[in-house]
């Protein structure tokens, strides 16, 4: 009887201590930044783990960290990856776990890591992760010293660099996170809300939550859901369960919400779950974003959110930000979506990986509908080109060598972090992986509905049959972890993925570069919803989408200007964007705006149709450039876009007449002008009232910088960044198009200078130094606030033009 006292009230003693925070141990969940402090070695180092070595003599850094863009650029790497290099590095770090929370899990979370990354706690290790865009963390509670000095280190091997198509970056890129929480916790993305049954009148919210009990004893806990708009707590739900030692268990928590603010592209509204673990005290608490939104894919009238037709405005994007590498801090990313909202973009496909928390955080909150895409090839390698685009014998390394052992398990970590997102309407499992003879072939391929000709039936390659039943277990994969959401993929060969299963087994097609297939394959598979998942930049490409209720949109490739995927040395990226490397608007995305934005606007870019330009393509842009500087009295084109009825053209205020869009079926207005020196204004209107209006000046020669800065105030925790916009001018203050002088960056105070971005896509500078050549005049430079407060001072200089200076300041 004594025996089942005692033992009684040690379980009673367990339970409080788990629920408590006696002897002052922290209570619930504490997720610490660990991204300051590394130290980083760029080679391979033996023992690199050991916490014995010396690293006294290793570079200092924070993360993100990107080690590829900081170069050199060089004709003997591959342009596939920019032409800048790879390699293999060591990541260290000294950390303390205070000797309070002995007892308590220790897990270590990375965002992302590129790739093959390996990690050691106190030289003990802890496992790999060869995905370098993956999401993982380690329990490294066995492996610390409560109270006393913890070294991690870190090895990425990235010494097979031209593993992709396109630059990847090499490092911790994305953030690190140090979690200490109870033993009785919340699992890894163990929430998963899914709401129904949506109306503006009433909705119905679902929370799986898998709390899991890693004592050796069992335990009962109280699971609060608080589920918040904004300061109003609009429901309190709370379960009681029992968990029994080691045990994991998954509750059911529902939440009816009357008059819901539903969430969408133009009210991205947005509820907060909080849950929280209660034992007599807070054992863990969880905070997880909610949008109340209805999505309904109509294979014969489109996509529908919350009731309502919606055609998808989309871009396919890459993750890097040219002088930032990889390493792209959330502003900037704030920044870009900012951009492809003003051009009237809402849908964003994430090409061709897992994009980082931050970027999803973004997109629910901006109002933009993403799809989700996990891979670019699977068991088999793609060609990787080495020598330039299409050029030379290509490579072979890449993701195929992990497929079979870690595709499952990143694809299931991919939805599981995701999968809360309201901004994901569709997971796609692949992009391209039926691209013919690359790898897969199949006899269809020599029938005249082969469009593309250059391929034939190849007996020696792997036959495309593969593709259905590699897909069935991709799929298979997704819907026991999501059943919410459809499922597509980016096909490449439509013809050959219809007749080996692949395209059956998707929910959605996206068809990339295939919009002539589009009337016949609706007619043939009536029950399959169509979108173009990759297109080009042609109106014809658009008109297919906006001419047909069956198809859903198109995703254009792209909306950025990317590095890698590049010509020949010294072509360093791609430039299929309409915006460049900068953010700059080409006179594409004017082109993209008068298509796809309700906000009037009108753009004007001049063209002498006398000069011949290459052949077109299906990434050519509009063949107009925003200057108005000619010989005297030769014949210029002038192109106008707009979404307005009819646009008027002065010349230094004399009206050479208006016209009406109507007349234009190329949505393109334009007038034959001979040069003259001045003002050229374009001014847009509707019902003839002006609504929009653009001018062009003619520059002289650039004689001094000016700037702006977009965020004169930064904080003092070495993560917040400001953006200096550069121009140079010539005497009026007028931008100078041709100008390319060189611009050097002199910083005092406490901002270190992340990067200059000319998006100059042959400029093979030095990426990282504080000189760098203008680019149609315009340069980017970004700074990031260290942690002391005090003033800055950005001094700008370039021989021959008079220097100006920009004064920040930085504030705890």
């Amino acid at each position: 009887m004594i025996r089942n006292y005692l033992r009684s009230s040690l379980s009673m003693l367990i339970i409080f201590l788990l629920g408590s925070n006696i002897f002052g141990q922290p209570a619930g969940r504490h997720t610490e930044n660990f991204n300051f402090g590394w130290k980083f070695w760029k080679g391979d180092v033996k023992d690199g783990q050991d916490p014995s070595l010396d690293d006294s003599g290793w570079r200092i850094l924070d993360l993100p960290h990107d080690w590829s863009i900081e170069g050199p650029f060089s004709k003997t790497n591959y342009s596939c990856t920019a032409y800048l290099p790879g390699g293999t590095g060591w990541y260290r770090k000294t950390f303390s776990i205070p000797g309070n929370e002995s007892g308590r899990k220790i897990f270590l979370a990375f965002d992302g890591a590129y790739n093959n990354s390996e990690a050691w706690v106190n030289g003990r290790y802890l496992g790999k992760r060869p995905d370098g865009y993956i999401s993982f963390q380690y329990d490294i509670s066995g492996f610390v010293n409560f109270g006393k000095d913890n070294i991690v280190a870190v090895k990425l091997d990235h010494s097979l660099f031209g593993d992709s198509r396109w630059y990847t970056g090499s490092g911790i890129y994305r953030n690190v996170y140090l979690i200490s929480e109870e033993p009785v916790h919340i699992k890894q993305w163990g929430i998963y809300c899914k709401s129904s049954e949506i109306t503006s009148s009433g909705a119905k919210l679902s929370a799986d939550i898998s709390v899991v009990n890693e004592t050796d004893r069992a335990v009962k806990i109280s699971v609060v859901s608080t589920l918040n708009f904004g300061s109003e707590k609009v429901k309190i739900v709370t379960s009681k369960i029992s968990l029994d030692k080691k045990e994991e268990k998954t509750i059911n928590q529902v939440f009816d919400v009357v008059n819901p603010k539903l969430w969408d592209t133009d009210n991205p509204e947005l509820y907060s779950l909080v849950t929280e673990v209660r034992g007599r005290e807070l054992l863990d608490n969880v905070v997880t974003n909610v949008g109340f939104r209805d999505l309904k894919f109509d294979p014969e009238k489109g996509f529908f959110l919350n009731g309502k037709s919606l055609k998808l405005k989309g871009i396919c994007m890459h993750h890097d930000a040219g002088t930032l590498g990889s390493a792209v801090p959330k502003e900037e990313i704030a920044r870009r979506l900012d951009l492809l909202k003003e051009m009237g973009c809402n849908a964003i496909r994430t090409s061709h990986n897992p994009f980082s928390p931050e970027f999803l955080d973004l997109c629910d909150s901006k109002g933009f509908l993403v799809i989700g895409e996990a891979f670019d090839e699977w068991e088999l390698p793609k060609n990787k080109w080495l020598a330039g685009w299409n050029a030379g014998t290509p490579g072979k390394e890449g993701y195929s060598v992990n497929f079979r052992e870690w595709a499952k398990k990143d694809l299931r970590d991919f939805i599981l972090r995701d999968r809360n997102h309201p901004s994901v309407i569709m997971w796609s499992i692949g992009n391209e992986v039926d691209y013919p003879n690359d790898p897969y072939t199949h006899e269809i391929l020599n029938t005249e509905e082969n469009p593309q000709t250059f391929a034939k039936f190849n007996k020696s390659l792997p036959h495309a049959n593969r593709l259905g039943e590699i897909a069935r277990e991709l799929v298979a994969v997704i819907r026991d972890l999501d059943k919410t959401r459809p499922i597509t993929a980016g096909l490449a060969s439509a013809l050959m993925s219809n007749v080996t299963g692949y395209a059956d087994a998707l929910d959605v097609a996206g068809y990339n570069y295939q919009e002539s297939r589009y009337e016949k394959d609706h007619k043939k598979y009536p029950n399959r919803p169509l979108y173009g998942s990759e297109n080009g930049m042609t109106l014809e490409m658009w008109n297919y989408v906006a001419d047909n209720d069956y198809v859903m949109g198109q995703f254009l490739w792209t909306g950025f200007d990317y590095m890698g995927e590049a010509g020949r040395y010294p072509s360093r990226s791609n430039t299929a964007g309409v915006l460049d490397l900068a953010g700059n608007k080409k006179p594409e995305f004017y082109f993209r705006q008068s298509l796809w934005s309700d906000k009037p606007m009108v753009f004007i870019g001049t063209t002498d149709r006398s000069v011949k330009s290459g052949p077109d393509n299906l990434w050519s842009h509009k063949r107009v450039e925003p200057l108005w500087n000619w010989n005297e009295d030769k014949t210029i084109s002038v192109n106008a876009f707009t979404n307005c009825e009819e646009v008027e053209l002065f010349l230094n205020n004399r009206s050479l007449g208006s016209k009406k869009m109507a007349d234009f079926a190329n949505r393109t207005i334009s007038w034959d002008v001979p040069f003259e020196k001045g003002t050229l204004k374009a001014v847009a209107s509707n019902s003839g009232k002006p609504a929009a209006e653009y001018e062009l000046i003619t520059t002289g020669a650039p004689v001094k910088i000016i700037t702006s800065c977009a965020e004169d105030h930064l904080k003092a925790n070495r993560q917040d960044i400001s953006h200096i916009y550069v121009t140079l001018c010539d005497e009026s203050g007028n931008t100078v198009y041709s100008a390319d002088n060189q611009v050097t960056c002199d910083i005092e105070g406490p901002v270190r200078l992340l990067g200059m971005e000319d998006s100059n896509p042959s400029n093979t500078e030095d990426y990282k130094d504080n000189k760098q050549h203008a680019f149609h005049g315009k340069l980017l430079i970004y700074v990031q606030a260290m942690e002391d407060a005090g003033p800055v001072k950005i001094s700008l200089t370039s021989p021959g033009l008079a220097g100006c200076s920009v004064e920040l300041n930085v504030v705890k």
